[in-house]
């Protein structure tokens, strides 16, 4: 089973005109992502503040597919996948009442936080990619399945 964080959208989520304010999304991934490095025991604390190696987003892209509102039961599937030895992307598929609304990517690097070069990935985050990775594969093939 791949990593699933719920939330509900709060009124400050939304804009005027009542739906989620597009950037809020991204900070929804976010709070995904923490949640998920927290339930693979990676001490937050250590892992945001001052740490030796820091892992910047480089790119992140939303696709939004139907709008969300205040009241909102987000399920935020997140898939993680390693792409070289420094960087990783995470894809997140946004569902309300089984309907996928958003999706989003972010592209993370690995870095040395003093000197801003890059770095090969932390034993840590590979063991976070690949139990998370493994996880998802196993969603990933059902849902094609169910596609077909």
């Amino acid at each position: 089973m791949s990593f699933i964080y719920n939330r509900t959208i709060h009124l400050q989520d939304t804009d005027a005109a009542g739906v989620v304010y597009f950037a809020n999304v991204l900070c929804i991934c976010h709070e995904a992502y923490e949640a998920s490095l927290e339930a693979s025991k990676i001490n937050l604390k250590m892992f945001f503040t001052n740490p030796p190696i820091a892992f910047p987003v480089v790119n992140a892209n939303v696709d939004f597919f139907r709008p969300m509102f205040c009241g909102d039961k987000l399920e935020v599937s997140l898939i993680p996948h390693k792409l070289g030895v420094n960087k990783f992307e995470i894809i997140y598929e946004i569902i309300v009442e089984n309907v996928l609304v958003a999706k989003a990517v972010t592209r993370h690097v690995c870095i040395d936080a003093v000197s801003r070069s890059k770095q090969d990935l932390s034993a840590e985050i590979i063991q976070w990619l690949e139990t998370n990775r493994h996880d998802a594969e196993g969603a990933e093939r059902r849902r094609s399945r169910e596609i077909l």
